[in-house]
């Protein structure tokens, strides 16, 4: 891709047999970016480069089910898309390319998985940011009609069958995307991964796990009282709907970190990466350099 100039593309392992298409490019202090929902890992194209340049190791894999990525078969209980498996990927994947100790930044979906990631893996995790997410336990808590009818697909997602039927009737009306705002490749890169039938089912998955093993994780974790210990930063989109369904996400962060340092807003909508990275890369910066 001409907008990762200066990236490779790689295929390393994760876990469980997976493996995951990588973006890398940069030297430094590793970072590992995740993307979410209905993305690949190309949505950083404007922000790798720039933390790239402020002197970081930047990896950008497509999660597991999504882009090109290994998509395993999955089970009744939908564990093989849990997050606590893309979390054995992330730790995976990091080690493969030299990386015992790493930053994590996960947007959307992939927020969830750098939640895990930090979680299970707290001796790996040097620093945590997490943009337009908040736990999927917290999300479910305060499910009221509100947050039902905005959050609709979360729990239309969770359907058998019924989903991949839709979606696969007319993905580029389901899923929308303009290459103007988000790059011409990127763009191509999403759109052939959202007409790929493997590729949506995998990624519907991953909501199905969210709403049962991943909510019990997170259960679990809170009523055992674990935190994120690692220095964590909290961003989110101006023109999307998380503040104004759940107030400050920031009040909630500071119940699951034992490290929170701020963070704050971007003039964005909700894929930030494409649309004000200039800012996304200056939020970041300074916080991996802390």
């Amino acid at each position: 891709m001409t907008s990762f100039a200066g990236f490779e593309e790689r295929w390393v392992d994760g876990a469980d047999g997976v493996r995951l298409r990588v973006r890398v490019g940069g030297e430094g202090p590793p970072v590992v970016l995740l993307h979410g929902h209905p993305r690949t890992h190309t949505t950083w194209h404007r922000v790798a480069p720039l933390l790239a340049a402020a002197g970081h190791s930047v990896i950008c894999p497509d999660l597991r089910g999504y882009g090109r990525s290994s998509k395993p078969p999955t089970t009744e209980n939908h564990a093989p898309y849990s997050k606590r498996a893309m979390a054995r990927d992330v730790v995976a994947l990091m080690q493969g390319l030299g990386h015992e100790r790493f930053a994590v930044v996960g947007h959307d979906r992939g927020s969830y998985v750098a939640l895990r990631t930090a979680l299970d893996h707290p001796g790996a995790v040097t620093h945590l940011a997490v943009l337009d997410c908040i736990p999927i336990v917290e999300h479910l808590d305060r499910a009221d009609a509100r947050f039902a009818t905005a959050w609709w697909h979360w729990f239309f997602f969770a359907q058998p069958d019924k989903p991949e039927r839709a979606i696969g009737a007319d993905p580029d009306a389901w899923y929308g995307g303009d290459p103007a705002v988000m790059g011409e490749e990127n763009h191509a890169d999403f759109r052939a991964a959202v007409h790929d039938p493997a590729t949506v089912r995998a990624m519907l998955e991953d909501y199905r796990a969210g709403l049962g093993v991943d909510r019990a994780a997170e259960e679990a974790d809170r009523a055992a009282g674990r935190r994120v210990t690692c220095p964590t930063l909290v961003l989110w989109s101006t023109r999307d709907d998380l503040e104004e369904l759940h107030g400050d996400p920031r009040a909630i962060w500071a119940g699951w970190t034992s490290d929170l340092r701020g963070g704050g807003r971007i003039d964005s909508g909700h894929h930030m990466a494409e649309e004000a990275p200039d800012e996304l890369a200056a939020a970041l910066v300074p916080f991996l350099a802390s």
